[in-house]
């Protein structure tokens, strides 16, 4: 039985179908790599999953309650958290106080980075840095880090909030090879955790990753499988991959 459940979904804007019945079913822990050209309808799918966008048909489904167009906040609190190709940080704080501004029942800046920190908070929060590998800059100002460790960084707040089910849009953007490998290696290790939807661009990082791919070709579900599945999937080759690419 799927923790996470879409059927049929489609989100419609101004007369434009950008999903047109997609179906997808997220086990327990499962990480899930989701491909597909510019224009597949990935991050929409997410935005409607986290009730962003809005949902014309269809359901979804989470611990079998149907959250279908329920509101953001609502979603985030139930266990589904979600983390946007840009790192969206407070670079005037730490990476320990960003990371305790997003602790689950934190309440404002002000509040959180003032009210008592208790060992249970230090702990969940020492936790996070070593899994997103951060534990030695957890007093350096988020400014001062990298693209990369920005992205870890956001990916830790996710990660603060305790959810069951982690989204992640394109999280290797921007990133340089050795940083990329290494948001892989942290993904995996989520995965012990969390289930996790992964959406991406890079094969490399997929081939690294990716347990079970879906594909998405305007606004539908293309293919599913294993990688070696989809890189052999004459659709797949045709509309997104292209034989070159599958080979390299």
């Amino acid at each position: 039985m799927s923790l996470l459940s879409i059927q049929d979904l489609q989100v419609e804007f101004s007369g434009f179908k950008a999903l047109k019945g997609v179906n997808l079913g997220i086990g327990d822990r499962e990480l899930v790599t989701i491909i597909g050209p510019n224009g597949a309808g990935k991050s929409t799918l997410l935005d409607a999953i986290v009730g962003k966008s809005p949902v014309s048909k269809g359901k979804i489904t989470y611990q079998e309650r149907d959250i279908t167009n329920y509101k953001p906040h609502e979603i985030a609190r139930m266990g589904i958290g979600r983390k946007f190709q840009n790192p969206n940080i407070y670079n005037d704080l730490t990476v320990f106080e960003n990371l305790l501004l997003a602790l689950k029942g934190s309440h404002g800046i002000f509040a959180a980075i003032t009210s008592k920190l208790t060992r249970l908070k230090r702990h969940k929060i020492t936790s996070v840095l070593e899994q997103i590998g951060l534990i030695e800059y957890a007093g350096t100002k988020a400014a001062s880090l990298s693209h990369g460790q920005k992205q870890w960084v956001e990916i830790g707040m996710v990660l603060a909030q305790d959810p069951s089910v982690v989204l992640l849009d394109e999280p290797t953007a921007g990133m340089t090879p050795e940083e990329t490998h290494a948001t892989g290696e942290i993904i995996q290790a989520m995965s012990e955790f969390h289930s996790v939807v992964v959406i991406e661009h890079d094969m490399e990082f997929v081939k690294q990753i990716a347990q079970r791919i879906v594909v998405l070709h305007q606004g539908q579900n293309l293919a599913e499988g294993t990688v070696e599945q989809v890189q052999n999937h004459p659709k797949v080759m045709e509309v997104y991959l292209g034989r070159e690419r599958i080979a390299a």
